[in-house]
């Protein structure tokens, strides 16, 4: 019997079974061939399962049972493009066309085209499936399975926040196991309306088979075959959270922006998934943003991904829908926040899913990527979800005020209070700090402006007089800066202007005293010249201190010492310069710690 099998054929192996007998001429297409090559090219696992079938064609021939011809061309670039309008499955037939021989294929339109232009055809529906599924691995308490070739396969079981990961077979998978396992996943999800393949990238597939979100991975990508499949164990509505009558007030009858944050595996889908029917309940309309698309909700909801592959294309065409409210899962990239805040700005109503520990934390990840002043009309509630139940709530105000801990008015500034949303109390405060954005606990936490100071003041106040300074935070508003006798007022400034500028720059009180005034000790320190370095060498108990270098009782400048008591200077540099001299005066180096 003479053959022409087509792609689909080979790559369920249906094929293979039809000629394993013997006795058998096999035409194989040049364009079946440069199909799979492509698809391996690309690191999609149905090509390189592709390739092991026409490996296994192959090892007939080298037993003799089979003859194998390669005929025709290989499709030119114009056919691969239009591959999905039907050109190379042109070509396949004309191959069997040519050649008098029986089209194989597992393609229902494939076949009905062969014989309506006069070609035998043996059509081979995919019926028979893996000896395992991948359903066969869950039971009502398992929450995702873990699966990877050469290991035993590995599940999570439990609750939203409470689960545990436990091996649920002692049979050891091989690697051929989960290519069948995998194979029938895409097979299945192409052929279910209720499932698609979602993303198809060079050694990774997402799949959505049903409720199941599926991930593949492979060479390159991974370092073998793995497939993870998750599947939501639980799904509430929202009275099963027991919400505050406030909390659900402010959900429902007005749109907002609302983050749903917590860590990986806390239930926080679980809630957006009743959200979003809650909403739809209410008569809204209601979308949801996904990739992949894997919330279980009611058919009322569309469900939206990336249109070509960009979420700023899906929010373009959100705008003309026109949405009552958007469920964002999930917001992690700055493109994520970004179309979230420009649906939000747009009137939309808009709930999003960012993973994140901490409640600030949620919040912090808005800094940088959206204006701060526009925050609080982005995202004004803040929800924590820690083991499937409501940990935290938050919401934000914008005012203009001094923030905690400072005195004087003329530091006041725009400021974002982050607020207990049950007993209204004060948390946390957002605002310009110098040149940086701080979120400052104030309350319950040692202040962010201590810890600014002991990295950022230095570094701000560095820029506008110089090196030889040391900086002192005495409370929440005032700070003292040392420097020396003589820089004082030079750095005050006439009238005090200079310093005053200073203050504004900073946010605290400034105090200028003279390092002179410290007594502590000075420590003698031995310099050795090697190349282009001098070596400051002090003895080790000193290792690691910060202090003044000086010669005699002259402040040259400021350092720090290594580990082992030691400071190098560049020769040819500022510091250097001032060693030298002083060291041509006779004079002697000490080092004086902070």
């Amino acid at each position: 019997m003479r053959y022409v099998p087509d792609t689909s054929v080979i790559i369920n192996g249906k094929f293979y079974e039809v000629i394993e007998s013997g006795g058998h001429e096999v035409i194989i297409p040049e364009s079946v061939i440069s199909e799979i090559e492509a698809q391996a090219n690309r690191g999609l696992m149905i090509g390189f399962t592709g390739l092991r079938e026409l490996e296994k064609i192959r090892s007939l021939e080298r037993e003799g049972r089979i003859k194998i011809t390669f005929y025709g061309k290989r499709p030119e670039r114009w056919q691969i493009e239009r591959a999905k309008s039907g050109e190379i499955d042109d070509m396949i037939r004309l191959v069997a066309l040519e050649n008098g021989a029986t089209l194989v294929t597992s393609d229902f339109v494939q076949a009905s085209i062969a014989r309506v232009k006069g070609i035998d055809v043996l059509y081979i529906e995919t019926k028979r499936g893996p000896s395992i599924k991948i359903e066969d691995f869950f039971d009502d308490e398992t929450m995702s399975v873990h699966l990877k070739a050469n290991t035993k396969p590995l599940a999570k079981k439990g609750a939203p926040g409470r689960f545990k990961l436990a091996e649920i077979s002692d049979k050891i998978l091989d690697y051929s196991s989960l290519e069948e396992i995998a194979m029938d996943i895409i097979e299945r999800a192409r052929g279910d309306e209720n499932s698609y393949v979602e993303i198809e990238m060079k050694g990774v597939t997402v799949v959505q088979l049903r409720e199941y979100r599926i991930v593949i991975t492979r060479e390159p990508f991974s370092d073998g075959i793995e497939i993870t499949a998750v599947r939501p164990i639980a799904k509430f509505s929202i009275d099963h959270y027991g919400l505050d009558e406030r909390l659900l007030n402010r959900l429902r009858e007005t749109t907002r922006g609302v983050i749903i944050s917590g860590p990986p595996g806390a239930g926080k889908t679980t809630f957006a998934q009743a959200l979003a029917e809650m909403y739809s309940s209410l008569g809204k309309i209601v979308k949801t943003i996904e990739r992949p698309r894997d919330l279980q909700v009611r058919d009322e909801i569309t469900q939206y991904t990336a249109l070509e592959g960009s979420m700023e294309k899906t929010g373009h065409i959100l705008l003309l829908v026109r949405p009552d409210f958007t469920i964002y899962d999930e917001v992690r990239t700055s493109e994520d926040f970004q179309v979230y805040a420009d649906l939000r700005l747009s009137g939309v109503g808009m709930v999003g899913v960012v993973h994140a520990t901490r409640p600030v934390d949620a919040i912090q990840r808005l800094i940088g990527r959206i204006e701060l002043g526009m925050i609080p009309q982005v995202a004004d509630t803040f929800i924590h979800i820690e083991s499937g139940g409501i940990k935290s709530v938050y919401y934000l105000e914008y005012t203009v005020k001094v923030p905690s801990g400072m005195r004087e008015q003329d530091l006041s500034r725009p400021v974002i209070e982050v607020r207990d949303f049950y007993n209204n109390s004060l948390e946390y405060e957002i605002y310009s700090f110098g040149e940086q954005v701080v979120v400052v606990p104030v309350k319950g936490e040692r202040n962010r402006v201590y810890e600014l100071a002991e990295s950022k003041i230095h570094d701000m106040i560095k820029r506008h007089i110089g090196q030889v300074f040391r900086v002192e935070i005495t409370s929440l508003s005032s700070m003292s800066l040392y420097v020396p006798k003589e820089r004082i007022p030079e750095i005050i400034g006439k009238g005090g202007e200079n310093i005053e500028n200073l203050e504004r720059l900073i946010g605290l009180h400034i105090d200028v005293l003279p390092m002179q005034e410290e007594a502590r000790e000075k420590v003698p320190l031995m310099v050795q010249r090697k190349k282009d370095l001098i070596y400051l060498i002090a003895s080790g108990e000193y290792g690691g201190k910060e202090g003044a270098v000086l010669a005699d009782d002259e402040v040259l400048f400021s350092g720090i010492l290594s580990r082992d008591g030691i400071m190098k200077i560049k020769r040819n540099s500022q510091q250097g310069n001032s060693i030298m001299k002083a060291l041509e005066e006779g004079k002697r180096i000490y080092f004086k710690p902070w």
